[in-house]
């Protein structure tokens, strides 16, 4: 029998329930988690069990905790070839004070001071997660594949619409759903689920609709611009009407806009992370009426005019409703402008609504994005005598600012 203190529990991340959203990896403050093209993994030499990943998992795939030997933990190889969780081993297990202290101080350390968002505005509505599994997923089908971008632009970007008939699939203005991919990848393993932003309000693409939108990309490239086709985004785009599509989720609980009289938004977005954008900009636009709202404030950049999504409509949307700020980085002849650029043209106002406590700011676009719009920020905020690093913080606290980026 093994003593005690030669065991411990594992944090584990279940490969059947997990969406590969990156919440966990971008969350963990020190750098325990990593994945390849299939599974996420926690490295045992590094995870202090701190939690601090655990409640903003739109899934609960990451709270696993497997009693294991200390000195024969799950590597990360194993971990990595998963489809599903090893069965539990009935062992004692060590407690908690027995995590090597170097762990627990590394843990400590980095988890101290570092914030992050689990927190919905507290005037959203209560959003519904996981009704739909990939044991039992809903069916839905396809009523729209309309193509945004021009098409002679070089990104084919598309507004999707999903008809779910009689299966009820609410969702709010920030949520996800996953798709399911059919058929299997190279080592014959089926797809895993594909995660995407809803870009149309509560109320559905066509109101009174058991409907949803989705702004997919095709991918054709990845980040370093090598030639690659992207599973889930080339099967969504090339759907067509009346196909049926399996469809998982709804996912998220905080990334949710504000119902109450007079609330702001600030949104920043690059590409397809006009998605939850659209979404919070639509179902303001059908309440027009009610003046619920208070001011809209939008940051959208693209390369190009014809690769920016819904920019015609946008254009058409009055000054007085929403301010948009677009930002064009690869025009002929025109300095590059990124997202960024137009906050720091913007500062009084931006200064202002990140004061405000009925403001809410939401970033959503490509990783690259954050640290150039934080450092705006900061900018901005010092340049109108405000403490970024203090303000962050209560703004996270609040529920007033959400970042989704990929």
């Amino acid at each position: 029998m093994d003593a005690p203190a030669e065991l411990a529990l594992q944090h584990l991340i279940d490969p059947e329930v997990c969406i590969r959203c990156n919440t966990c990896e971008s969350t963990c403050p020190v750098g325990a988690i990593t994945h390849d093209a299939r599974n996420y993994v926690v490295d045992f030499s590094k995870c202090g069990a701190c939690n601090a990943c655990v409640p903003p998992c739109p899934t609960g795939a990451i709270d696993h905790w497997l009693k294991v030997r200390k000195a024969q933990p799950f590597t990360l190889d194993e971990q990595l070839g998963w489809d599903v969780l090893p069965e539990p081993v009935d062992i004692e297990v060590a407690p908690a004070d027995d995590i090597p202290p170097e762990v627990r101080e590394q843990t400590e350390i980095a988890h101290a001071g570092y914030a992050t968002s689990t927190t919905p505005p507290w005037s959203a509505s209560h959003p519904y997660v996981n009704l739909y599994t990939l044991a039992a997923p809903a069916i839905a089908r396809v009523t729209g594949n309309y193509r945004l971008t021009a098409d002679d632009a070089s990104a084919d970007i598309r507004h999707i619409v999903l008809d779910f008939g009689t299966h009820a699939f609410p969702v709010l203005e920030g949520q996800t759903i996953g798709i399911v991919p059919p058929g299997a990848d190279a080592s014959g393993r089926p797809h895993y689920v594909r995660l995407y932003s809803v870009a149309s309000p509560r109320d559905g693409e066509r109101p009174r609709y058991n409907n949803v939108a989705l702004t997919i990309k095709r991918v054709t490239v990845d980040h370093d611009g090598k030639p690659v086709r992207g599973v889930g985004s080339n099967y969504m785009c090339d759907l067509a009407i009346g196909d049926e599509v399996r469809v998982v989720g709804p996912y998220g609980a905080s990334y949710l806009m504000p119902n109450h009289p007079g609330s702001s938004l600030m949104m920043i977005c690059t590409g397809t992370g006009s998605a939850p954008m659209r979404a919070m900009t639509e179902r303001r636009r059908r309440r027009r009426a009610s003046n619920e709202g208070g001011e809209l404030l939008l940051f959208f950049g693209a390369r190009v005019p014809e690769e920016l999504p819904y920019f015609g409509p946008l254009t058409k949307l009055p000054k007085e409703f929403i301010d948009t700020n677009f930002a064009f980085s690869r025009v002929p002849g025109q300095p590059k402008v990124y997202v960024q650029d137009r906050i720091r043209e913007q500062g009084a106002k931006v200064a202002r609504l990140l004061q405000d406590e009925h403001c809410y700011v939401y970033v959503c676009g490509v990783k690259g994005m954050e640290a150039g719009v934080a450092e705006a920020f900061r900018d901005v905020c010092r340049m109108h005598g405000v403490d970024w690093d203090a303000l962050k913080p209560a703004l996270l606290a609040k529920g007033r600012l959400h970042v989704e980026t990929y």
